[in-house]
């Protein structure tokens, strides 16, 4: 009984230590080595939490082409094919020499050269892609990284900036912190939670650590700006190399060794897998430069080194930069998990940034720690398939990006926010899933994706072009990983057209008889192999119990899956019994992957993709609309300015030009308004023009067939109205805005302005209608509405008996051409036209698309459109227009010149309508329409499952049986503090790193009081029991003795 005082007094003596503690508020300070540069050094040196800009731009190198070879060759090899394809050159004095390579790449074999050749011609160029082992030539290209930082103390301080160029750029990265999309929570008052946390605690990698798990025996490659040789933070780098022209591997910038903290770091700001092997590859010098050829040679040596994971912070719009995708491509199929940022483009749709868009690759985007996706988070749907296809779904996952605290340069933590900071923590997170997989054979790109996305928490009231599928969870994703058996799988999952929010844009509009098949692009994962095929045809069974015979199904695929992954594009419409009927009806689509085995024989997965749609009766005529998407270009390939010239920062116009990306509000406002709107992906030969009341030209840049623009006249006459929306084109100014590259000392010429306004005049000519070559910008009021003209065109000619209205806008192409500055009075900007045929449509026209595009819209005139509907789908004249003060005679089309084509200009290397010719471009033939070969139906006479997210799991595992196994008390070890080392913990609330987060923290003093009270009345109990008994001899057995069986934590078995 004298135990019971002791254990009273430990106890007593356990709370008075830990009160005060935990009550203490530590406030850490950020430190910068001594060798920091200047140049990122934050105003307040002692500011721990900076932001940060991250912006990549590229420009072509004069005279240097990468050549690209069919395999691997030795040095000498590849300097003999090259010559011996030189040598073919008809310019016998060509001067050219090979760029010779000063990285560890050139002791090895490589698949390229970066060639030097003065005055190469076009001919000398075909002739070096005409040799047998050489597969293409491109242009070398230069990157610049804009690095920008804000301090803590001072959010609206002007950004930095050390280097800017035009911006073809590579971009992703940080930004500042605090701009967030809110799913239906209230943010405000979060002060506590703004402070910034360390994010393995977050996610529960300590759980793993516990167990044994701290990414030992994992290769993982951070391609950035290098890390300094002695950083107190990492203890198991295993190799630096640098791919630049500086002659250091250590990291001058910060960035670099951030993002390498966030996955191995193993004191103060601790990251996901410590024991990991580090391989730093700097791409980047301290002036912020970098070569499309460093890149090339760095990926060739991560291969050689069989690195198994990759984390690749920078991105860009060109997802057709062949040399770089081509490689990312050949990285994962040599089973290399590569994590890209999707983006800092957002909150607009289609800004997607290679190559975290592509299916191989794991795309990251950023949340806060309240689940809020960034506002900063660049949304899907890919545009890589438009105009005839539909996008994929990305990102495939989403995690904390805002205010993760990662390595100083030198020493100490910061913290930072971007979807470049969400791809480390995912990058860490894979290597410490790939540490706790025995079998490591059963990791590759495929399988880890599958994990991550089958095991992610989807967030409520957010979409899948948002979120994908929804927040890493490291344990789920643990516990599918060490169940995982090699199959086939869909992303998504399931085909639900009536569930909303997350299957928006599908869920928004029901389909009905007679509408465009609704296409959904799913992305086939074979965790299998890095190559596959689709055995037989996939099978369409419609369930009989749920209509399913209601609807048609037509599926294309992928012929090879390669590598890890493929497409599955399920087209879907209404059977024609169904045209006047209404409900829900379901199906599934089952698909057979086969996959080569490493043994012998293949592997084989069925995969079952369940489908749900809602229909109703076609609607009326007046009450469809059918988007134009065939006559829209964007970058890449071509060089098509911004339809907002004031925008210099982004003169690219890259968001596809859809309605479900930066047209998303205005589509979203006409299913409001009641209208159905429909996507034409084909040429204007290919619809019935009887089902619809209006067809929808917004910014058009390519050109018209000519039975395309016979077919229109005879539909108008027919009863089909037509609305355009134009955008400027001035050759002049077409000149003046194109790109010069001092560097190169080329021209980036735009390949049409705005919109193609030559294509648009030949097009409604018939009717005496065109516009003009005018560039007007300013402010005015229509119809009791604030309205602004944002580099739009006037309307040059238009029929005598139509409605013109005309307003006072200033001259914008003055102002480029001249820096003048002078105001036109009565500029004509919008039409409204009936055609004069018994039963004729009508046509309505209007300068400038930016008041319904989102890409930089200031004043939005969705009530205009509707106007323009009303107009169209039910001849209703607005009186606002009709008797406007406004109101002008039509102009005949002397007062301006009609535009004209820029001379030279490229558009024939990216239209689908135009061809090269020896003089003018001419149209190729009109193709074929898109014919869908229906799949046979298979009706099974089963019920379908209610809810299909629910009803899909991976594997079929249940994951409440897949239970953690029992942990022991493990932590990463710590390496001795250094002389001159700060010992303290860089943590909010001085809590240790591994153990407890935050808020755990502040719950140890209640806790340990209540633990306390229970082993006190535990002793008071035995104590009353051991008073009330009787005294007696008990007499002595002997027991017999049996062997302890000692257990120890053991790795779980795959």
């Amino acid at each position: 009984m004298l135990l019971l005082p002791v254990w009273i007094s430990m106890l007593m003596g356990l709370l008075a230590g830990v009160l005060p503690v935990v009550g203490v508020e530590s406030s850490p300070e950020g430190k910068s080595g001594p060798g920091q540069s200047p140049n990122l050094e934050s105003p307040n040196s002692n500011c721990s939490h900076l932001t940060l800009k991250l912006e990549f731009s590229s420009k072509v190198v004069e005279h240097e082409y990468i050549v690209a070879f069919t395999g691997y060759f030795s040095a000498k090899a590849r300097s003999l094919y090259i010559s011996s394809a030189l040598r073919n050159a008809k310019d016998g004095a060509l001067e050219w020499h090979i760029v010779p390579r000063e990285n560890p790449a050139s002791d090895f074999p490589s698949d390229f050269d970066l060639v030097h050749i003065r005055q190469a011609s076009p001919s000398s160029l075909l002739t070096l892609e005409d040799h047998p082992y050489i597969k293409r030539v491109t242009p070398q290209r230069k990157v610049f990284r804009s690095l920008k930082y804000i301090p803590c103390n001072d959010r609206m301080q002007k950004w930095q900036s050390w280097q800017s160029s035009r911006p073809f750029r590579r971009t992703s990265l940080s930004l500042a912190s605090g701009f967030w999309h809110s799913t239906g929570r209230h943010s405000s008052r979060r002060l506590l939670r703004a402070i910034p946390r360390h994010v393995a605690q977050i996610l529960q990698a300590d759980v793993l650590w516990q167990m044994g798990h701290t990414g030992s025996g994992v290769k993982v490659a951070v391609f950035d700006t290098g890390l300094s040789e002695k950083h107190p933070h990492f203890k198991n780098v295993k190799e630096r190399t640098n791919w630049t022209n500086e002659k250091t591997l250590d990291d001058g910038l910060g960035h670099g060794t951030f993002v390498a903290g966030v996955i191995a770091s193993m004191r103060e700001c601790q990251g996901f897998a410590p024991d990991s092997e580090l391989h730093i590859f700097r791409v980047f010098t301290n002036n912020q430069v970098s070569y499309t050829s460093w890149f090339l040679d760095a990926f060739n040596y991560a291969i050689l080194k069989k690195i198994d994971v990759l984390n690749l912070s920078i991105g860009g719009p060109d997802f057709m930069d062949h040399p770089f995708v081509d490689k990312v491509w050949e990285l994962t199929a040599n089973r290399v998990i590569m994590v890209s940022a999707i983006g800092n483009d957002g909150p607009l749709y289609g800004t997607l940034n290679n190559p975290a868009d592509q299916m191989d690759v794991i795309g990251v985007g950023g949340i806060d720690f309240e689940d809020n996706i960034a506002r900063f988070s660049s949304r899907g749907m890919t545009t890589w398939e438009l105009p005839g296809g539909y996008g994929r779904v990305k990102p495939d996952i989403v995690t904390y990006g805002s205010g993760v605290r990662g390595s100083g340069m030198k020493e100490g933590c910061r913290s930072l926010s971007g979807t470049s900071v969400a791809s480390p923590v995912v990058a860490g997170a894979v290597t410490l899933l790939a540490s706790t997989v025995l079998n490591r054979e059963l990791v590759n790109p495929a399988s880890m994706k599958q994990a991550l996305i089958a095991s992610a928490r989807r967030l409520p009231g957010v979409n899948m072009f948002e979120q994908g599928h929804g927040k890493l969870d490291l344990i789920r994703a643990y516990q599918i990983l060490n169940s995982y058996r090699p199959q086939a799988s869909l992303s998504p999952s399931y085909i639900d057209l009536t569930e909303c929010p997350y299957m928006w844009p599908y869920c928004s509009q029901p389909i009905y008889y007679g509408g465009m098949p609704t296409i959904v692009n799913v992305t086939i994962l074979n965790g299998m192999g890095v190559t596959g095929r689709i055995l037989d045809k996939p099978i369409w069974q419609p369930y009989l119990p749920q209509n399913g015979d209601h609807i048609d199904v037509a599926v294309s695929y992928s012929p090879v899956l390669w590598p890890w992954a493929g497409y599955l594009a399920v087209s879907i419409s209404v059977a024609k019994k169904a045209a006047s009927w209404e409900g829900i009806a379901q199906g599934h689509v089952m698909v057979t992957v086969a996959s080569p085995s490493e043994v012998e024989g293949e592997l084989t997965s069925t995969v079952k993709l369940p489908i749900k749609v809602k229909i109703i009766p076609t609607p009326p005529r007046s009450k469809r609309v059918l988007w134009d998407q065939y006559h829209n270009l964007r970058y890449p390939p071509g060089y098509f300015p911004r339809d907002n010239l004031r925008m210099k920062n982004d003169p690219l116009d890259w968001n596809g030009d859809h309605i479900h990306t930066n047209f998303r509000d205005m589509y979203q406002h006409l299913r409001s308004m009641g209208y159905f709107v429909e996507v034409l992906g084909a040429p204007i030969t290919c619809f019935d023009a009887s089902q619809y009341g209006t067809l929808l030209m917004v910014d058009s840049e390519e050109e018209y067939f000519p039975e395309e623009i016979t077919k229109l006249r005879r539909d108008i006459d027919n009863g089909l109205s037509l609305i355009i929306f134009s955008d400027w084109y001035n050759t002049s100014v077409m000149r003046k805005v194109k790109f010069y590259d001092e560097n190169t000392r080329q021209w980036w010429m735009p390949d049409t302005g705005g919109a193609n306004v030559p294509a648009l005049n030949n097009l409604i000519s018939v009717w005496g209608m065109a516009f003009s070559d005018g560039l007007y910008e300013g402010d005015f009021t229509l119809a009791d509405h604030d309205m602004y003209y944002a580099s739009g065109c006037s309307i040059a000619r238009f029929p005598e008996d139509g409605i013109v209205i005309a307003k006072n806008l200033k001259d914008q192409g003055l102002e480029v051409l001249k820096q003048e500055t002078a105001m036109v009075e009565k500029v004509p900007i919008l039409g409204l036209y009936q055609t004069p045929s018994d039963g004729g449509g009508r046509i309505a026209l209007y300068g400038d698309s930016n008041c319904i595009d989102d890409s930089h819209r200031q004043k939005d005139c969705f009530w205009l459109l509707d106007a323009l509907l009303q107009y169209t789908s039910y001849s209703m004249t607005p009186p606002s227009l009709s008797h406007s003060h406004s109101r002008t005679a039509p102009p005949t089309g002397t007062e301006r010149p009609m535009p004209q084509r820029l001379e030279g200009n490229h558009l024939y290397r990216y239209s689908k309508v135009l061809e090269a010719h020896l003089g003018d471009p001419k149209p190729r033939p009109l193709p074929a329409c898109p014919h869908l070969s229906w799949a046979k139906p298979q009706p099974v006479n089963e019920t379908a499952p209610s809810n299909l997210w629910k009803h899909q799991k991976l594997l079929s595992v249940d994951l409440d049986k897949v239970v953690l196994p029992n942990v022991r008390p493990y932590r990463p070890q710590v390496r001795p503090l250094s002389p001159g080392e700060s010992g303290a913990w860089d943590i909010p609330g001085g809590i240790m790193p591994g153990r407890y987060n935050q808020e755990v923290g502040q719950t140890i003093p209640v806790f340990a009081f209540l633990g306390a009270m229970v082993v006190l009345s535990f002793f008071v109990v035995q104590l009353t029991k051991a008073k009330s008994k009787p005294k007696r001899r008990k007499p002595r057995i002997k027991r017999p003795t049996y062997l302890q069986q000692t257990t120890s934590g053991k790795n779980p078995t795959v």
